[in-house]
């Protein structure tokens, strides 16, 4: 068996052309990038759009309904996950079945759509419901993922995990955006969202949401 010695090892690599070390560091960093890109980019997105959506609705009736704020906090945490987690690697799975081209076009009018859909402000539907004698996590986890389901959130994740298909980024940074946006209600409640701009929040997020959508689409015209 032949073994090369430090040395030898170091003078391999000082003779290694410049291009075949920059290009893997280039690459690392590159994907380091994206990463951050598709976890702010998530973050703020879902943030903006859960503002007035019925899954904020939903956390103040369970404020209003349950003393236990942070059994309710932690029981939106968990059903977010669980839901995020799916939608996250539905869009990489998505990204990973189309070419760019037909992607972009997916991706882009689907940022556009849900722009749209935020102009639409969500009735606050929520009653009581059998799941309510499980305890305020239980009723909360179960009540929150079922919100979830078909939900602009739920979309946005989707799509901005096919967009970047990235999968942690987009579940850690949609995590934190929907948390962000419904655990100051849980234990401010009504007071917090009486004084929020939510018309201009809307706008916002709206406005956000279709640049995201024509700046795919731009990317691969």
């Amino acid at each position: 068996m032949v073994t090369a010695s430090p040395a030898g090892l170091m003078r391999l690599k000082t003779a290694m052309p410049l291009g075949g070390r920059i290009l893997p560091s280039f690459c690392l960093i590159a994907r380091q990038v994206m990463s951050m890109d598709a976890f702010f980019s998530s973050t703020v997105l879902v943030a903006l759009a859960e503002i007035g959506d019925k899954t904020q609705l939903l956390a103040l009736f369970l404020a209003a309904r349950f003393r236990q704020k942070y059994a309710i906090s932690a029981g939106i945490f968990a059903a977010t996950l669980l839901n995020h987690a799916l939608s996250a690697w539905i869009g990489v799975w998505l990204a990973a079945r189309f070419s760019p081209t037909a992607l972009s076009w997916l991706v882009g009018g689907s940022f556009l759509a849900v722009g749209l859909w935020l102009l639409r402000p969500d009735k606050d539907d929520s009653q009581d419901s059998p799941m309510m004698k499980y305890g305020a996590f239980f009723a909360t986890f179960i009540l929150f993922f079922l919100a979830e389901i078909g939900d602009k959130t739920q979309l946005a994740t989707v799509f901005l995990a096919a967009r970047y298909q990235e999968m942690w980024a987009v579940l850690v940074g949609s995590t934190l955006g929907l948390m962000l946006a419904n655990v100051p209600v849980v234990y401010l409640g009504a007071r917090l969202l009486n004084r929020m701009p939510t018309r201009i929040v809307r706008l916002s997020a709206c406005a956000l949401f279709c640049a995201m959508g024509l700046w795919t689409v731009w990317q691969n015209y």
